[in-house]
């Protein structure tokens, strides 16, 4: 899968028409922004309501009505570990079948294109830090979002086979978890960023003396801004024919204790920290080698960490309310 591991002649996307699944959302947003400044003028985001993407003959009607030249696959069903432990059946499900019709259907359709956003739950729950792309192999993921990260894996697997027996030219990019303004900030379905901006400034607005928080704040995370993930997947559209694996991400690491700490101190949060150890961790720990990224793509994360945070931060103060 990773033989040759060239990057191709450049695609002026400006003059392609572009379907973004899932561009209504928190990346696709991004994603959106970042090809409207390149100039790309047909950008076209297929709603659920109008395209089921689980359904064939809904994704078939999606190529037949819109007509693509370049796919760029956003959508999915995903949340953090309380809605990845609630709903293993479905979201294997719902994000094997998407990429399950949306790959096929390109072939039939003849689309120039396709570009995968998977995840970095696909790799195994003990890969050695940092993660390489090579190592996506050496074991099974994390038990509790072991069926999401099996399904975008899968999805590598389809669009590898489709490129290598059909000529369907592909990219694959794996980001790292993701926050920035306009991220999911509901408890019950958030991943930790959100979750713990929102504890603290509902914390600091109620007057709280502490705030919970799941496991024991010893994994480590690596987080990218979403502005910074756009723009790696907008390269990958560019300059990516096949699609071999390629992480997007900072390369730093904090353990979530720390970031609780980090989280309250820009919030203003000076209560007590609560750490509930029935809940899970999680994976071990999560943080990226991204020299891939950088030697074909050119891509590299320009949003510092603590302003990133601030950023979302200011989001969420002035939209919850």
């Amino acid at each position: 899968m990773i033989a040759g591991l060239g990057a191709c002649v450049p695609m002026d996307l400006s003059s392609k028409r572009i379907v973004v699944t899932g561009g209504a959302g928190f990346l696709g947003r991004a994603v959106g922004e970042r090809l409207a400044a390149r100039g790309c003028g047909t950008v076209l985001v297929p709603r659920r309501a109008q395209f089921d993407l689980t359904h064939e003959a809904d994704a078939a009607r999606m190529y037949a009505e819109l007509r693509p030249e370049v796919v760029i696959h956003l959508a999915a069903e995903v949340g953090g570990i309380g809605a990845n432990m609630a709903n293993p059946g479905r979201y294997f499900f719902a994000n094997m079948a998407m990429a399950l019709h949306l790959v096929e259907q390109a072939r039939v359709a003849g689309l120039e294109k396709f570009v995968q956003v998977g995840t970095i739950c696909a790799y195994p729950k003990f890969t050695p830090v940092p993660f390489r792309e090579e190592d996506l192999w050496n074991g099974y993921p994390e038990e509790t979002n072991a069926p999401y990260g099996v399904a975008k894996k899968a999805a590598m697997v389809m669009l590898d086979g489709y490129h290598r027996q059909y000529g369907l030219r592909g990219a694959y990019v794996l980001p790292v978890n993701l926050y920035g303004p306009y991220d999911n900030f509901d408890l019950e379905t958030s991943h930790v960023i959100p979750a713990l901006i929102r504890k603290c400034v509902d914390a600091v607005n109620r007057g709280a003396a502490s705030i919970e928080c799941w496991g024991t704040g010893k994994v480590s995370r690596e987080f990218l801004y979403v502005d910074d993930a756009a723009e790696g997947v907008v390269r990958a559209a560019e300059v990516m024919d096949e699609p071999v694996p390629v992480n997007l991400g900072t390369g730093m690491e904090i353990t979530i204790k720390d970031l609780v700490e980090l989280i309250a101190r820009l919030t203003g949060f000076k209560g007590r920290i609560e750490w509930n150890a029935s809940k899970p961790d999680g994976q071990p720990r999560r943080c990226l080698d991204t020299s891939r990224a950088k030697r074909l793509l050119g891509w590299e994360a320009k949003v510092g960490f603590e302003e990133g945070l601030r950023r979302t931060i200011d989001w969420w103060r002035s939209h919850s309310a």
